[in-house]
């Protein structure tokens, strides 16, 4: 029985990979990437600054590993789940289930730190903005038109433009946490965000009509021609 729950607890424990990643963005939060050194993330890590380097080729190299695991990496990554794939007959509850994955992100202290971080040094490492701003940005919004599309083709929602839609969506979104996240002296109690989050949902699917053809065809009586001249 011992052995069981030993193995369970080895499998549950952070890689060492993982323990950089965590404790090099503490880092880079606390002293900045210029101030933080190879050697002070080695013995925050607990191991030798030789191991470190067979983990990661240098700072850079660790900064981009991070860049690729938070902020719009998460966000795209959470679109290619089962679980959203699920959700590409239902744009209300899509949305929904996008925002409310934002909140939880949103209210993690490991974002505030990337986010932190990122501002400070995309301008400064070479390649970093360009993968920040480019790749995974690109990435994030190339998956939100495509679920919007799909929405627009199945007569779900109605949009001349599912692109500018599925920006439309996520502005709104960014606006929301820059309110609650972002600019108050603390972030603001998570009902108050949901109820944001709610009224704006409210919105923005009455803009594109989610659901109104469905609930049209729903009342719709029998026997009813739509568009025609009733016969004499």
């Amino acid at each position: 029985m011992a052995v069981h729950t030993s193995s369970a607890a080895e499998a549950a424990a952070p890689t060492t990979r993982e323990r950089i990643l965590t404790e090099a963005l503490d880092l880079f939060a606390q002293s900045g990437y210029g101030g933080a050194s190879m050697r002070e993330l080695a013995r925050r890590v607990g191991i030798r600054e030789s191991s470190l380097y067979n983990h990661f080729p240098g700072k850079a190299a660790i900064l981009e590993a991070i860049v690729s695991e938070h902020g719009p990496a998460s966000s795209a990554s959470r679109l290619e789940e089962p679980r959203y794939k699920q959700l590409a007959r239902q744009p209300a509850a899509f949305c929904r289930q996008f925002a409310l994955d934002l909140v939880e992100q949103w209210s993690d202290p490991r974002e505030h730190q990337f986010q932190k971080v990122i501002t400070a040094e995309r301008n400064r490492v070479p390649g970093i903005r360009a993968k920040f701003a480019d790749h995974f940005y690109a990435r994030e919004q190339s998956m939100m038109t495509d679920y919007f599309r799909g929405f627009a083709l199945a007569g779900l929602v109605k949009t001349p433009d599912p692109r500018e839609t599925a920006r439309l969506f996520a502005a709104g979104l960014i606006y929301i946490r820059l309110e609650h996240y972002v600019m108050g002296a603390t972030p603001s109690p998570r009902p108050k965000v949901i109820e944001a989050i709610d009224r704006y949902l409210a919105f923005f699917l009455s803009l594109i009509a989610a659901g109104a053809d469905t609930d049209n065809k729903k009342r719709k009586p029998k026997g009813e021609n739509r568009g025609k001249a009733a016969p004499d």
